[in-house]
């Protein structure tokens, strides 16, 4: 799934609500992170819900951010996969380029959001944003 796809998506849903149960679905669609990776070492940390993220840089040409991350709330979840959708797969740069506020405002993520969980939401971006610096760094 592609952001492009979330965004058609949103589109077609006529109210929060409805985008709100989309994102749960979408949460429900995410690979599982196994019980050895949740871990502090991969919590993320400043979200009201427990969230793990997990990367890896491929050794690809050029190299790209994989990465899995869960949650114990469904609609974090949903973020996640947005996320996902956003960073996994795309290299450092790529990454580092993108602006979330401008996808999250699109989305109605900005408006719809409570501050808690947008507050998680950027916490997740930043974990992310920072492995990417890290590893555009160590290039």
């Amino acid at each position: 799934m592609t952001i492009d796809d979330i965004y058609e998506e949103f589109e077609e849903l006529v109210d929060w609500d409805e985008r709100c149960d989309y994102l749960i679905d979408l949460g429900f669609d995410l690979p599982e992170l196994p019980e050895a990776a949740k871990v502090d070492e991969h919590k993320v940390h400043g979200c009201q819900s427990n969230v793990w993220l997990v990367s890896e840089i491929t050794p690809s040409d050029p190299p790209v951010v994989e990465f899995v991350a869960n949650s114990d709330a469904m609609i974090v979840n949903g973020l996640i996969a947005v996320l996902m959708a956003l960073y996994s797969g795309k290299t450092p740069r790529e990454i580092i380029e993108v602006d979330p506020k401008v996808v999250f405002a699109k989305l109605g993520l900005e408006r719809q959001l409570s501050p808690l969980r947008r507050n998680g939401l950027y916490s997740m971006v930043d974990r992310v944003r920072k492995l990417a610096v890290e590893a555009e760094a160590s290039k």
